[in-house]
């Protein structure tokens, strides 16, 4: 064997697989970094083409979460067929961020043309609807003097886009085009400032503000009493369409409402858009048209909020910090996320709703879907495909319709055609509320005052009052009187309220009879309480530090023989 060549027993192991390595043909790595790539690919954007294949292409089945004495499931979803059947996404779109893309670059969207409508707010601000009539689409050519008259039954529905969305977006034109097809009246209630309409107030939307739809459908109520009224939310309209559901509850024109696509929690869904890169471009995607929006309302901006931060916003937080707080007179953005996330309000929900939200949702996250108070409220069905992306839904291998716009068509046709619609029930002196707020906090109770006076309080500004009324706290003086009542007023009118209250009141006012006994009883449950606060501080730090018992026993020995017996007695 020749010296200067090496036996292979004598060289590295290292040099030995380099030169394996080296012998295999470049086209080969090649085809291998590109299996690997597509790997990658495969899961980084959730594409699920496979899972499809295996399935046999039938798709998955629609989950349905519903109370289980739910009316609204037996008399009409359990008849909508599509909401029973299964999704299968477009083969060459099976993924949500696939989905979502096209249809927002693309879309397919067909041909609409609406007719314009401006509405006019209590505050001054303009919006603009527009309205999508069967007989423009029917006879091909739009007609001026084709108006829906005051006596007109067809049904109306009234569809709420997402954010910086307009009656242009493609879903819109999907769905307002079917349902038209179907007979019924359309119209797209855009967000102020938005649809070519400049702002005209120093109000703004945002992802709570339920004051313009509540006034466009109360106007629409108005002008055609007989027509039932549906309405649509989609994405962050869904947030507000569920959000004014659940603050005027059973007085409402609405007959059923679709919520599509709902971030539900503004606070999760904050979390979540900023967590994964993919989801980081969705959040810079989303500022953008905020600042869009922002840019053409430039002078109301600059003067109500801070504009260079604006311009400087890359995500939704941001420009909410720098905008929408500013604006809506929110102390930070996590308080304006709690506030107007329709989460807390679906339980007070009255009217029939059906709720559609793709877990694969790449926008709104499935962590944030309220599946128990859904489950809780008789009104609410929550459909969850497991695909579907944001507002995509694409079906078809051509992609040229939406899934979830069939659904929606579905599920509205036999609600109306079912005795379930919702009719509004007017009541008096009600007002928005959160269903955030505790019970606890919404329970009377009996307050004692100092000079004895007993009053039955509860979170209503007003209270009943029992007890002796000193001079200028009689709470049914109107505004207009500036005579005090006399005495013998007074005790007439104190003697009809007594004559009126439970008798567990009328015990209570008893009590207020004998304000020397109450103050007494007042004093020794004040007595009491500090004992057992000592009691309750000297147990927590013997617990805690065991050898500091014995030296505070030893020091406040007398003590403890004076304390200890009252303690036990007033037991």
């Amino acid at each position: 064997m020749d010296a200067f060549h090496p036996t292979p027993a004598s060289l590295s192991p290292y040099k030995l697989l380099f030169r394996a390595l080296s012998s295999i043909p470049i086209s080969h790595y090649f085809l291998a970094s590109l299996f690997c790539s597509l790997i990658f690919l495969y899961h980084f954007l959730e594409f699920h083409f496979l899972e499809d294949v295996f399935s046999g292409l039938r798709g998955s089945p629609v989950s349905l979460t519903f109370n289980s004495h739910s009316q609204i499931y037996e008399g009409v979803v359990s008849k909508c067929k599509i909401l029973h059947g299964r999704y299968l996404a477009t083969p060459w779109l099976s993924s949500p961020h696939f989905q979502t893309a096209f249809l927002n670059f693309f879309g397919r969207p067909p041909v609409v043309n609406y007719r314009r409508q401006i509405f006019h707010a209590s505050d001054g601000g303009s919006l603009a609807l527009d309205w999508l009539l069967p007989s423009d689409v029917l006879r091909g050519a739009f007609h001026a003097n084709n108006a829906i008259s005051k006596d007109d039954t067809t049904p109306i529905v009234v569809v709420i886009p997402g954010l910086t969305s307009d009656s242009t977006s493609a879903y819109i034109k999907h769905f307002a085009l079917n349902m038209v097809k179907r007979g019924w009246n359309i119209v797209v209630s855009n967000h102020r400032g938005l649809g070519g309409i400049s702002i005209t107030s120093d109000c703004f939307y945002n992802a709570g503000w339920t004051e313009d739809i509540r006034e466009v459908i109360a106007h629409l109520h108005h002008e055609y009493p007989v027509a039932p009224l549906f309405a649509v939310g989609t994405s962050i309209g869904a947030n507000i369409l569920v959000k004014y559901l659940g603050e005027d509850g059973e007085n409402i024109p609405v007959a059923g409402a679709v919520a599509i696509c709902n971030p539900w929690d503004l606070l999760i869904g904050d979390r979540f858009i900023s967590r994964r890169l993919l989801q980081k471009f969705y959040d810079m995607a989303l500022a953008s048209g905020l600042q869009g929006y922002a840019q053409l309302h430039q002078p109301r901006y600059s003067r109500l909020a801070d504009w260079e931060g604006i311009k400087k916003s890359r995500s939704i937080r941001d420009f909410d910090t720098y905008a929408t707080c500013l604006v809506g007179k929110f102390e930070t953005a996590d308080t304006y996320y709690r506030r107007c996330s329709s989460a807390s309000f679906v339980g007070n929900v009255a009217v029939p709703l059906l709720c559609v939200s793709a877990l694969d949702d790449p926008v709104c996250t499935r962590e944030a879907i309220p599946w128990d108070e859904c489950r809780a409220n008789k009104n609410v069905i929550l459909a969850t495909p497991q695909h579907g992306g944001h507002l995509a839904f694409f079906e078809g291998i051509a992609a040229t319709s939406l899934w979830w716009v069939r659904a929606v068509d579905e599920f509205l046709s036999v609600l109306h055609s079912s005795p379930f619609m919702h009719k509004q029930k007017k009541i008096l002196n009600s007002s928005p509320h959160s269903s955030l707020e505790s019970a606890i906090d919404q329970g009377p109770y009996v307050n004692f005052a100092e000079d004895g006076m007993v009053a039955a309080m509860g979170n209503e500004q007003t209270s009943t009052v029992v007890g002796p009324l000193s001079e200028g706290q009689n709470i049914h003086d109107k505004s207009s009187d500036n005579e005090m009542a006399s005495d013998s007023e007074q005790d007439e009118r104190m003697t009809t309220e007594n004559s009126a209250l439970a008798p567990n009141i009328a015990q209570t006012s008893k009590l207020a009879a004998k304000p020397s006994s109450i103050r007494k009883c007042l004093e020794k449950l004040s007595q009491h309480n500090r004992i057992s606060m000592w009691l309750m501080a000297y147990i927590a730090i013997t617990t805690s530090w065991p050898l500091v018992g014995p030296a505070l026993q030893f020091v406040f020995k007398n003590k403890f023989k004076s304390v200890l017996p009252a303690a036990l007695h007033g037991r």
